[in-house]
């Protein structure tokens, strides 16, 4: 089932790469950009769980594509919801295949076997890994090693509690990126309320960030955006733009 608001088609390809100058020095993912399953695949899910969170990041695919064209830097999106496979999980996690999301079973996902999951895997997961691996390894022989930022978004509440943040910046051991977003977006007009490593905590094991920044020590950050923020072009626009200003104004290294 697919929501109209983010593709209207099947995608030939698990990802949408957009090329950019791999001497740019960035990377971008956007782990979480569609909610789209192919007709082959049923998960038993009416139409509307698909327009919500759990089926995509909304208003994430828009951003890392204004963000991408603004900074001429290669992206990549996936063209497959993160309720056939999440791609943000490491290969062990026990969520790489959601049975239950945020209230809502998920009927075909509750059965799969071993050989279903490595079916996404190859199918899904692991050609996402390697548009990114080779975005990374085209920069690095550019000789301009890349940070790598992912974009996501979080719902405004949770279990009906108001979440403060419009934006939170999400990281592990390494700081080199996050700490200069974090103080950026701390430093805006708007007065954001920045979440450093809220909503979620950062650093967890076999996600995108681990397997592509951290496993060869480069820079990285997990954007997360408030979903009500970029919901619509206006905000997703705005938080671009945000996003490129900041980004031109870190030092080259």
């Amino acid at each position: 089932m697919t929501c109209p608001e983010i593709e209207a088609a099947a995608a030939p390809h698990p990802c949408e790469i957009i090329p950019g100058d791999p001497g740019c020095g960035l990377v971008i993912a956007c782990d979480h950009a569609s909610n789209h399953v192919p007709p082959d695949i049923d998960l038993g899910l009416p139409a509307s769980e698909f327009a919500r969170h759990i089926a995509y990041d909304i208003g994430a695919a828009a951003v890392t594509r204004m963000l991408a064209a603004q900074l001429g830097a290669p992206a990549i999106l996936t063209n497959f919801s993160r309720l056939i496979i999440d791609p943000n999980r490491g290969r062990a996690d026990p969520t790489l295949v959601m049975r239950l999301s945020d209230g809502a079973v998920v009927p075909g996902n509750a059965r799969i076997d071993e050989a279903g999951k490595q079916a996404r895997i190859a199918r899904f997961y692991a050609p996402f890994d390697a548009a990114i691996d080779a975005a990374v390894d085209a920069a690095a022989a550019a000789g301009r090693p890349a940070k790598i930022l992912t974009i996501h978004s979080f719902t405004p509440y949770w279990r009906g509690i108001p979440r403060p943040w419009q934006v939170g910046i999400l990281y592990d051991r390494d700081a080199r990126l996050a700490r200069p977003l974090i103080e950026a977006l701390g430093a805006d007009p708007a007065g954001l309320n920045v979440g450093d490593n809220q909503p979620y905590g950062g650093g967890l094991p076999g996600d995108t960030i681990d397997r592509h920044a951290t496993a060869r020590g480069l820079p990285n950050a997990l954007v997360e955006i408030r979903q009500d923020l970029i919901a619509g072009p206006a905000g997703q626009a705005e938080w671009a733009d945000r996003f490129a200003r900041i980004l031109r104004s870190l030092p080259a290294a």
